[in-house]
This record gives structure tokens, sequence and C-alpha cells, in this order.
């Protein structure tokens, strides 16, 4: 089973009315926002997207909603959750929907032991046959770090066919790309890891600042993969104070805070995040403004 699962992803965010309930038409301007900018894949309800904030009515309908403006851009939804009968359910589900993929990150708090986490995506796997897997290493949200040699465990599942790699560690991603199977894909999980991650062996980035700059970033992603280097880091250097301000606080706080300048949903989080300090709000502000040359409608 292969997925092609290259170049530029974007974890979108979900936007919330002023009450905050789910804003399904700034949801639909943010994906054809990032459809415009030349994304590859489409990334609905992981982290960015507060999915662990969701009920399932929210859920379809932003799948839905999504898969409708994708313009033919493959989209992959996030199914996770620290209960392996719940990932199951919402990955059977997004399977149903159309979805071409899943992005399941490791189970949160329970904290599995080696044994656990195969079983647990064996789970999934077994009640959407078929049906691609991304495995999503986050250790920062989760507290579990999947290491090369239980990920090698992970890849004897045919259908674990990609690796979001969100560890921090360029050490550790590049252990995972020297081992990395034929067949699977090794993904970035962070913007200011891309470059880094791209030279050692991954072949895309599931990227937040996407959200914001998709032009910009997608064609950083397709300048290193091109193997121009001083385009790619050209354009890292320009987009690096705005990856860096989108991570001041909790991600998607200060991403909240950048959509709304765009003129796209409102700066709201829901519980218990809150939104971003002012201090935030102005930082990213200023990050926006230097990474888009000032071009942006109400960036001053």
């Amino acid at each position: 089973m292969t997925l092609d699962l290259s170049g530029l992803a974007v974890a979108l965010a979900t936007p919330f009315t002023l009450t905050g309930e789910v804003d399904l038409p700034a949801f639909r301007q943010l994906v054809r926002h990032v459809v415009a900018g030349g994304v590859d894949t489409l990334v609905p309800l992981g982290t960015t997207g507060e999915a662990s904030t969701l009920i399932d009515a929210e859920r379809d309908a932003l799948i839905a909603a999504c898969l409708e403006e994708s313009s033919g851009r493959r989209v992959i939804v996030g199914t996770g959750h620290n209960a392996t009968r719940q990932a199951a359910a919402m990955t059977k589900r997004a399977q149903a929907l159309g979805a071409a993929g899943a992005l399941v990150v490791t189970p949160y708090y329970n904290k599995p032991n080696p044994d656990g986490l195969v079983a647990h995506y064996e789970a999934v796997a077994e009640a959407a046959p078929g049906f691609p897997l991304i495995a999503y290493n986050v250790p920062g949200r989760t507290g579990l770090n999947v290491t090369p040699a239980v990920l090698m465990r992970l890849w004897q599942n045919p259908q674990v066919v990609a690796v979001k790699e969100s560890s921090g560690s360029l050490a550790q991603i590049a252990e995972v790309a020297r081992t990395l199977p034929q067949g699977k894909t090794l993904l970035s999980g962070d913007d200011n890891l891309a470059l880094a991650a791209l030279a050692v062996g991954a072949t895309g980035l599931v990227s937040v600042l996407g959200n914001v700059l998709p032009g910009e970033t997608a064609a950083m992603i397709a300048a290193a993969r091109r193997g121009n280097t001083l385009e790619a880091l050209r354009l890292h250097q320009q987009l690096l104070p705005l990856m860096d301000a989108l991570f001041v606080e909790s991600n998607p706080i200060p991403l909240k805070a950048a959509l709304k300048l765009l003129g796209i949903g409102e700066d709201v989080v829901r519980l218990p995040l809150m939104p971003a300090s002012a201090a935030t709000r102005t930082l990213v502000a200023e990050a926006l403004c230097l990474a888009a040359d000032g071009t942006l409608p109400g960036v001053k």
C-alpha cells in the first residue's frame, strides 16, 4: 500500500465564531486560501485543528467541507485518540466520508508500552481495511516518543504508510530516514526543521505556517526538493521569524491571531486554550508583515 504524500501538507486550523461554534464559512475560506497557495495535501482535525475539542457532528461537517473545497487535493483526516476504540471509530468514519487516509497520533495520556502501541495501530487498521495511516509522533503533546526501533515495528503494518515526525530531534529524524523501509514515507512535522529533515531524507512537510502563507511555504519546500538550496534557504530565513512566532504560545493560539489578520475567522480558541496575549498578537503581526513584505491585507 502506498500513498503519495510528498511536498507540502497543511495542518488546517478550525475557525470558531465569537460564541465558540465551528465557523464553517471561515473554514471553507481557509481551505480555498491554502489550495490557492499550491498545497499538495490538506490535513483537517489534527492538533492545529483543535480536534480534541470537537464533537462527532462537527468533525463530519468539517471533513465534508474540506473535501468539497479541496479542488482534488488529498485530504488526510486526523483521527487520533487516546482510546483505541474511539480512534478506530473515527478512522472508519473518515474512510466512509471519502478521505484519502488518516493521521493517527500516538495515544496521549495513557503512555502505552511498545506492544500496546503496535496493537493500537493494528486495531485502527482493522477498523478501516485498506485505508492508509500516517503515524504521528509528537512527544511534546503526548508524553510518548516513538523511537526508531519502535517505529520499525509499526512499519510491519502495511497500512502504516508514513510517519509525521515531530520529535524536534534532527538526530532521530535522520535515523528514521536511514532505516526507512522501501515504500514508506517520512514527513517533517515542524516548519523550522523542514529543510533539515528534507536534507536527511524526508519527502514532505506537514505545516502550520502553510495556513498563513501557503504559497511561500510551498515554494520553500519545492525549492528544497528540486535541489535549489540557496532559494530554499532564502525563503526559510524570510519565514523563520513567523515560524517561531506561531509557537510562542501553544499552537494554534498564535495561528488564530495570524488568520484574523488575514480576515479568516476570529481570534477564538476553545477551552482549555485561551486567545493570544496582546504581546503575542503584536509579535505575530510584526513577523507576518516581515515574512510577507508588508503586502497582506490588514497587516501594517
